[in-house]
């Protein structure tokens, strides 16, 4: 692509001890500059607290690992509940206490009969401090990215909202792998990834009631590679997405027109968040890469931070209930 900017980013910030299978749902919490993030696929499933210097993102020692329950995908802290968290787990909603890693289930959506059938993944809080997550079709994911037969029919994953007051939602379907949910920094657009898909899709978003409409195609990349993962925004609307089995984050404008590729030495980046003072650090999950192909030298499994000056990023919302 004529002008796309390619950016080394390095190689691993931090490393896990054992390397994670899959590292998601990296948080920033502000007030005591620590980075969380889960091992969604250990055995069993991994809690990561690091605290991190907040000018220049270096780690302060070393992580507390805190061993879960069941696999927890994504977790965003609460507003009003400190050191809690609300979390999507393999089947639903749970609040997750941070000093002792106990689930504590909110609600099951997904029943266990079902578990072979769909799972939840990523998810996100919106400026109102409501609570959305996604969900896997665990049969459609098998068939590999941009791989889903066209006899197959719609794909069973689902999106959900979560509001403060306990209401539950049903908000839209036909995902493969519901992730990266991210929203622009005027609160008028919701984003949300199918990776297997290799989709990235846009919606009209009502900040007041949570609603969303207008559902478009935003970014398509079956023709091209890697799986649009976990995502976030910078002050100027610009998406930075982590796009698994690709090496990079990849940024994209409000327009959708790819702008820059950041490069690392771990083949499936996962997921992203910014942290620092300034909310210009962008740390950044990654998986293992377990193909037979995969590098020696591959960094997969570690954490990974980039810092671009100029570049500020919209921190994430905590959940209000």
């Amino acid at each position: 692509m004529t002008g796309l900017e390619s950016i080394n980013g390095g190689s691993a910030w931090y490393k896990c001890n054992p390397p994670m299978i899959l590292g998601e749902a990296p948080i920033y919490r502000a007030r005591d500059s620590t980075l969380h993030w889960v091992d969604c696929l250990a055995s069993p499933p991994a809690l990561h607290i690091l605290r991190v210097d907040p000018e220049t993102g270096d780690a302060v020692g070393a992580a507390r690992v805190l061993q879960l329950a069941d696999s927890v995908t994504v977790h965003f802290f609460r507003r009003n509940n400190p050191g809690s968290y609300i979390c999507a787990y393999y089947q639903g909603i749970a609040f997750l206490d941070e000093e002792t890693g106990r689930l504590d289930v909110v609600h099951e959506i997904i029943p266990t009969a079902d578990r072979d059938k769909r799972r939840f993944n990523d998810g996100g809080v919106d400026a109102r401090g409501r609570f959305w997550l996604a969900e896997i079709d665990l049969k459609a994911m098998g068939y590999g990215p941009n791989g889903l037969p066209a006899n197959y029919g719609r794909p069973i994953g689902r999106l959900w909202r979560f509001d403060p007051d306990g209401s539950l939602h049903e908000m839209d379907g036909g995902f493969v792998c519901g992730n990266g949910l991210a929203w622009s920094p005027d609160n008028s657009t919701m984003y949300v990834n199918d990776s297997v898909a290799m989709k990235v899709f846009s919606y009209e978003f009502d900040v007041e009631t949570g609603a969303i409409t207008n559902k478009k195609l935003f970014i398509d990349r079956r023709d091209s590679f890697g799986e649009p993962d976990g995502m976030v925004v910078d002050t100027d609307g610009n998406l930075w997405i982590a796009v698994f089995d690709s090496n990079r984050v990849m940024v994209f404008s409000p327009q959708g027109r790819h702008l820059k590729d950041i490069i690392f030495s771990a083949r499936n980046m996962a997921c992203t968040t910014w942290g620092g003072r300034n909310s210009d650090i962008l740390y950044i999950a990654t998986g293992k890469d377990r193909k037979p192909t995969a590098k020696a030298e591959d960094e997969g499994g570690h954490m990974f931070k980039y810092h671009e000056v100029g570049t500020r990023g919209v921190a994430k919302y905590e959940f209000a209930g």
